[in-house]
């Protein structure tokens, strides 16, 4: 398995969830959310992420999959050609020289995923309309974005103990006396009726706890999809009406 994130670059991404969000007039997420069902856990797909540190695209891809079963728009699959090539388009890797997978800034993913899009199998680009940060270890804005708009990614550093835990099934959780490893992207997809959260990484579903999102996580961005909008509704499936934003995004160009 490969990590792939670069370092966190704190204010590369300057719209803030708090600025497009005001949780006060929204209803608390419930204790338990998602809808990972929606997806097999044997058809998410490694998309790479095995042998190359497209962490963060392979990410992307299974978030737009959910987010197009979400909206009703019916299944999307995203495959490893497809994924490399937009790895290769943001960060210049080259298939053939091994020196040059160096991994994915978030920021510069998230603003090619907004302004081209990711390719699935079928060569269609699947774009974002807008993506804010999410505050450092704020779980409650984290909580939110996952509720509202299907998915949120996370930069995580990741250690050492969380391969081992991931080998054998277990959930991530904090560990006395773990090593940083390196940088990780996973989607967050939902909260588990036990509190933990539910995310996506080397193609698995897996559970991580409150206290191991806290310690390790760097960053955070949460991603305005219309793939989300329910057919004819203009509404994401919790009943949040997207509509209110469009004079914003409308200047983002």
């Amino acid at each position: 398995m490969k990590l792939g994130k670069k370092p966190a670059r704190p204010g590369a991404i300057t719209l803030k969830f708090a600025d497009i969000i005001d949780a006060s007039k929204l209803p608390t997420p419930p204790s338990h959310f998602g809808h990972q069902g929606m997806i097999a856990n044997n058809a998410w797909g490694m998309l790479g992420n095995d042998n190359v540190g497209d962490c963060v695209l392979a990410g992307g891809a299974h978030e737009h999959m959910l987010f197009s079963l979400e909206g009703q728009h019916g299944k999307v699959v995203f495959d490893t050609k497809g994924v490399i090539s937009d790895y290769s388009a943001i960060t210049g890797y080259d298939p053939n020289d091994p020196n040059s997978d160096q991994g994915t800034d978030m920021q510069q993913a998230a603003s090619y995923r907004r302004k081209v899009g990711l390719i699935d199998s079928r060569g269609v680009r699947h774009k974002v309309d807008a993506y804010c940060e999410i505050g450092l270890r704020d779980l409650s804005q984290l909580n939110l974005a996952v509720w509202l708009f299907g998915a949120a990614g996370i930069g995580i550093q990741f250690p050492n103990t969380a391969m081992d835990q991931f080998n054998a099934g277990k959930v991530w959780d904090v560990v006395p006396g773990a090593t940083i490893e390196g940088g990780h992207y996973v989607p967050i997809i939902g909260k588990h009726t036990d509190g933990h959260y539910v995310l996506v990484t080397w193609g698995k579903e897996i559970l991580a706890t409150t206290r191991f999102i806290r310690k390790y996580m760097d960053e955070g961005v949460a991603y305005i999809s219309r793939d989300v909008l329910l057919a004819k509704t203009a509404k994401t499936d919790e009943g949040f009406d997207i509509a209110a934003l469009d004079s914003f995004l409308k200047q983002l160009g």
